[in-house]
């Protein structure tokens, strides 16, 4: 009796290790051989079903024959997407989610997959190359209209709409696959300006990035707060700062780090706030935050001749903008530029909203500058928005130096880089669009600002808002 005792005891011990040894140690490493059922299965998906495009699956819910109940769609064809792991939920930043981009280096789109389980990185780490196979799966969104486009295994409907639920544990065996690739992902470079909604789910980049100054002695979360915290992120632009915020949860492992206080570069996943209203940025690991460089500073204006300074204080608020000098031209739709006036303020408005036209596009054109009297010459101005819900609501700037000062379209136009608002940016926050270097152009030229929306596209609106236009040089 002693000795079957002893033995069962001896074989629980060894149960006991057996299934200990099968998990995973602290390295959390992944195991790049999959097993027979999974590779198996993503063998068939690859042979018999249809590759299709994230933008492509985007539309199948984007173009909903009624996109105002916000329904997700249901995939009913053998499609499937193939992504690369962009965000980690190994210090708990994320949540029952993960998202995949389309490439590991020069990504352009990402969408999210909704999944009920936690420790989604022991499966799907960042970085590996994942197939899903779509059919009797549902692309819409978790949220009423937060914007966020996602992969889910079911519906719920309220009153404000039908959002996508998380795949179970049995449908994302079924429909996630793992191929034994795992590559390395290389940041999208941007400034914060060019981070915008279509790059959500995306792993970007932003160099010459600090936190703000008030922020010294700040921890990632603020623990008056219940669940997110935002921090402000900044690099300079010009004469001042352009912004981003940083989103950090209270069950993130480096709540309590403190934030850096040097100047350097940030690596995140580009996301949105729990409403949708808000782009952010959300770091995967404090690992991708290297800011141990001496901190920016502005430029100085003092340092500057000015040459043309329009500050947009004589406009007449709720009228057609005709300052001399500029030009007001609609290429396509009712609307043209307006003086607007706010709190003593005044600067120039164009807003598609309420205009009745499919399409609006309208441009606003600087007085000509003679470069044959300067060397080095530089464009500055302050631009905000209001209600901007899309990418492709656009404000452009372009220069030109065959504009004859009447015929807008027989000009010849080339875009200009500028820091220029965006989603991520509060309403009516003005932002700087930094130094534009004219210096290399001869003869006279203009400057344009052109933007590109709708009065019966809601996602469309938007209002841009410019002021404080100036020509410096040194």
């Amino acid at each position: 009796m002693k000795t079957n005792k002893f033995l069962k005891i001896a074989l629980g011990l060894m149960v006991i290790f057996t299934v200990a040894s099968c998990v995973q140690d602290d390295d959390y490493t992944v195991p790049s051989s999959m097993g027979d059922e999974e590779n198996t299965n993503l063998n068939n998906l690859i042979a018999n079903g249809t590759e299709i495009t994230m933008a492509e699956l985007k539309a199948k819910y984007l173009t909903e024959p009624d996109p105002g109940d916000n329904s997700a769609v249901l995939i009913d064809l053998n499609d499937y997407i193939k992504g690369y792991v962009s965000s980690s939920d190994r210090t708990g930043n994320f949540f029952k989610e993960f998202f995949i981009q389309d490439s590991p280096t020069n990504p352009t789109i990402a969408i999210k997959v909704l999944v009920n389980e936690v420790d989604t990185y022991n499966q799907f780490n960042f970085g590996r190359e994942v197939y899903v196979s779509l059919k009797d799966l549902y692309v819409g969104e978790e949220r009423i209209e937060n914007g966020v486009i996602t992969i889910g295994g079911g519906t719920e409907t309220d009153q404000y709409g039908t959002t996508v639920t998380s795949l179970g544990r049995i449908q994302t065996n079924s429909h996630v696959f793992r191929s034994p690739t795992t590559e390395e992902m290389t940041p999208l470079n941007l400034s914060f300006s060019e981070i915008n909604g279509g790059l959500v789910g995306v792993f970007v980049q932003v160099d010459n990035a600090e936190f703000a100054d008030d922020l010294n002695g700040k921890r990632y979360f603020d623990p008056s707060q219940d669940f997110d915290t935002h921090r402000t992120l900044q690099a300079c632009a010009g004469f001042g700062y352009s912004t981003f915020q940083l989103e950090t949860s209270s069950f993130s492992t480096f709540r309590d780090y403190l934030l850096p206080t040097g100047n350097g570069s940030i690596a995140a996943v580009v996301n949105k706030t729990y409403d949708g209203s808000s782009l952010v940025l959300a770091l995967n690991s404090t690992d991708d935050v290297a800011m141990e460089g001496t901190r920016c500073t502005p430029l100085n204006i003092d340092d500057f001749t000015l040459v043309l300074d329009e500050d947009f204080q004589a406009a007449v608020n709720n009228t057609n903008f005709d300052f001399p000098g500029w030009t007001n031209f609609s290429e396509e739709g009712s609307r043209v530029w307006r003086e607007k006036t706010f709190s003593g303020n005044g600067y120039i408005e164009f807003s598609t909203f309420g205009s009745g036209d499919a399409v609006n596009i309208a441009w606003t054109v600087t007085p000509g500058i003679d470069m044959s009297t300067l060397d080095n010459a530089f464009v500055n101005f302050e631009a905000a928005q209001h209600h901007l819900d899309s990418p492709e609501n656009t404000l452009e700037i372009f220069i030109s130096s065959d504009f004859d000062g009447s015929d807008v379209l027989g000009a010849t136009w080339e875009p200009v880089s500028a820091n220029l608002p965006t989603q991520a940016n509060s309403w009516y926050e003005f932002v700087n669009s930094g130094l534009i270097d004219i210096s290399d152009y001869f003869g006279t030229i203009y400057l344009a600002f052109k933007v590109t929306g709708s009065g019966t596209d809601e996602t469309l609106d938007g209002a841009y808002q410019i002021d404080n236009y100036k020509i410096l040089a040194n």
